[in-house]
């Protein structure tokens, strides 16, 4: 039976406790700052992006929709998407603020 496993595996005890737990720890350390933080850091931008929301500002949707803020409240927002067009939707919804005059320079294209 040596022919499928080696001498040194069939022993067991190459391994202490303690390498396992470095090793452990190690794993979490690496998920933690290349999975878990960086999300919390982009949650938290987000939400500072949607508390500093206010009427006037030209905003992107989720969905690709432009508009610009005519009324803001505590969980939705009026959006204009042309003249005399409003609708309604979730302040989560939206993914950028976008610089004054954006919409015009793409109805012009």
């Amino acid at each position: 039976m040596d022919f499928f496993i080696s001498a040194a595996h069939a022993d067991g005890g190459a391994a202490s406790p303690i390498s396992s737990i470095i090793m452990l720890v190690g794993f979490v350390a690496i998920f933690y700052f290349m999975l878990i933080r960086p999300q919390q850091k982009r949650a938290k931008q987000h939400k500072n992006l949607l508390a500093e929301l206010a009427k006037g500002d030209e905003v992107s949707l989720a969905g690709g929709v432009l508009g610009r803020i005519s009324k803001v409240t505590d969980e939705f927002l009026v959006l204009e998407i042309a003249e005399n067009t409003s609708i309604k939707v979730q302040k989560q919804a939206v993914t950028a603020v976008l610089p004054k005059g954006t919409i015009k320079a793409v109805e012009s294209e």
